[in-house]
């Protein structure tokens, strides 16, 4: 059958509509301009130089500084403005350049766009509450080249940068900086083994949490401590006692991991039942997305605004299919009831959380969960008594078990000042 004829009875049977999107569907097939193939996050160098049936010994050498000051190489994707991976990950670095360590950022872009820039780096981060000050010093990693120059330690950052740790010439400590269990970021195929063998490179992880800590190990065989969440209390807290009929939703429709999807199944619930409470949704701009109901788009918003608007809402639909997110935590801090996703990695990563209602992945359960907070004839009182859990929360604790893992792997026996 010719093009013209199928054409002509798809205009027939389908209509115009269906035969456009027809059209344009196999017209994107063809070019795929825009989507990613396999195994594009990564060098392809980088996979080549890697032979993890090889075992390698990685093992602390005699500081390359006279300063005394370990000096670090860490890989990373480029950060971006609402990148809370990232924001965490600069968290810990601070408290590592604060305990004497020097830091060189490789930033690790296998994509040809966007261009990535250093100076438009510095400029986003420097505008951003969420990002602390380092003085580390930044370099593009080019993998022509590797990682270059006399480090104590290779930092990789997420399942590509582990390769190109892996290359660096002397067999000095590598650390993994587990922050999600990323072959669950792709269906079977190769992303996900690489991205799982990655694990098997013979490095030292520390991860967010209990649960991310047990899967890299069970599915790589790599060792790996972690740190316990937490929440910045001086920033996160309760500053509204009156009553809320407000409800909080993170939507990310980029990162499938966050269920983005399902949750607006769960919204789309709410207000049948109870059209007359607000919805607000925040993390991505859902100002297209057609949705069947009415809601507050509050699109992507600094750190610093986060707090006002968790203070409005009684409850938060909070959905992790893989590693949790600390807003669970922060929410409460505000006096907000989190709704999450009833699993292993949501209970065991929060410690089974008494302030936490989790909760059963059906649209309609979660709806009247997300509902039930608004109508607690005990709402206030109950909405004081989560956030006083939350008070005096810190990352100093958390920072000290990341510095002492990092000093134990290169075999320091104290705090570098």
């Amino acid at each position: 059958m010719s093009v013209f004829t199928r054409a002509k009875d798809m205009l027939k049977y389908e209509g115009v509509r269906s035969t456009a999107w027809r059209g344009a569907k196999w017209l994107n097939t063809r070019s795929n301009r825009f989507t990613e193939k396999p195994l594009a996050q990564v060098f392809p160098q980088d996979v080549i130089a890697v032979d993890w049936t090889q075992k390698r010994h990685f093992a602390p050498e005699p500081l390359v500084s006279s300063t005394g000051r370990p000096q670090l190489a860490w890989v990373i994707s480029p950060p971006g403005r609402s990148s809370g991976g990232h924001q965490n990950a600069y968290r810990f670095m601070k408290y590592l350049e604060d305990a004497g360590y020097d830091i060189t950022l490789f930033i690790y872009s296998a994509s040809k766009y966007p261009k990535v820039s250093l100076e438009g780096i510095k400029a986003t981060l420097k505008t951003n509450s969420g990002y602390p000050e380092l003085k580390a010093s930044y370099r593009l990693y080019d993998p022509q080249e590797g990682i270059t120059g006399d480090f104590d330690a290779i930092v990789a950052s997420d399942w590509p940068t582990a390769y190109a740790a892996w290359r660096y010439d002397r067999n000095v400590p590598r650390l993994y900086w587990v922050q999600d269990f990323e072959p669950f970021f792709f269906p079977a195929g190769p992303d996900y083994v690489v991205a799982e063998n990655s694990y098997r490179l013979g490095y030292q992880g520390i991860a967010c949490g209990p649960w991310l800590a047990g899967k890299v190990t069970e599915a790589g065989g790599m060792p790996c401590a972690f740190y316990d969440y937490q929440v910045d209390s001086s920033r996160y807290t309760r500053t509204n006692d009156a009553k809320r009929n407000e409800i909080l939703f993170y939507a990310r429709p980029t990162t499938p991991r966050r269920g983005t999807e399902f949750g607006l199944l769960v919204l789309e619930e709410v207000h049948r039942r109870r059209p007359e409470l607000v919805i607000n949704i925040a993390g991505w701009d859902m100002s297209n997305a057609g949705l069947n109901f009415p809601f507050v788009n509050h699109g992507t918003l600094d750190i610093s605004e986060l707090p006002a608007l968790y203070n409005r809402c009684a409850s938060a639909l909070l959905i992790s299919l893989t590693s949790v997110s600390l807003l669970p935590l922060e929410v409460m801090a505000c006096g907000v009831v989190p709704v999450v996703n009833d699993a292993d990695n949501t209970r065991i990563s929060l410690n089974n959380n008494p302030g936490i209602d989790f909760v059963a992945m059906s649209p309609g359960r979660m709806a009247e969960h997300l509902i039930a907070a608004v109508d607690n004839k005990n709402q206030v009182s109950h909405s004081r008594k989560i956030a006083k859990a939350m008070e005096g929360g810190s990352w100093a604790g958390p920072g000290e078990v990341v510095v002492s893992v990092f000093n134990a792997t290169l075999g320091l026996k104290k705090k570098k000042k």
